[in-house]
């Protein structure tokens, strides 16, 4: 179980990686974000008891952040600004930013396991304001805001609690009795 210090270093350390994701993106600047994100990343694992399964929940939630983002692009709703590698798949920072995402799980966001209903609420209601957030500095832009933000809403709303179950499952801070 992670101690409150490690909560809120968690905390910080997503909330500048969002930063920095966002805005190293408008600037041209992008790569910064891999940077950023692979430090945060091996700090994260220097204090997680079983890396494996850790690493296997940040795998899975940055495969199904990238898969989310790439049927976001591929229907329109979701137009990001630059470190697109190919064409019609999300860029390079916004999979770190899900890889970002993905440390939260079990520190920050530990407490919605087996909260799936809160979960899912929090996820309709802050998925939306995060991909406005990151659409009124820039990094994003959305065809059809409207449509976009309710779409974002439903899928946050499914995504977090499936996230939450994932995170739990695989949980690296959580040591077993049959000695992991």
């Amino acid at each position: 179980m992670p101690r409150i210090a490690h909560i809120i270093i968690n905390i910080i350390l997503f909330q500048i990686g969002w930063l920095v994701c966002v805005l190293s993106a408008v600037n041209n600047i992008a790569l910064i974000s891999l940077l950023f994100a692979f430090t945060a990343i091996g700090f994260h694992l220097f204090f997680t008891p079983i890396r494996i399964k850790e690493i296997q929940m940040l795998f899975l939630v940055t495969l199904t952040g990238t898969a989310w983002e790439t049927v976001m692009v591929q229907l329109g709703f979701m137009v990001y600004i630059n470190g697109n590698i190919f064409e019609g798949l999300p860029p390079y920072w916004i999979l770190a930013m899900w890889l970002l995402f993905a440390t939260t799980l079990n520190i920050s966001l530990r407490w919605l396991h087996g909260r799936m209903m809160l979960a899912a609420l929090l996820g309709m209601l802050f998925g939306p304001i995060t991909y406005f957030a990151g659409s009124k500095l820039g990094g994003v832009s959305f065809p059809e805001t409207l449509s976009t933000i309710a779409v974002v809403a439903i899928s946050w709303g499914v995504l977090m609690p499936m996230l939450a179950v994932l995170a739990k499952r695989f949980d690296g801070f959580t040591v077993s009795n049959e000695g992991q």
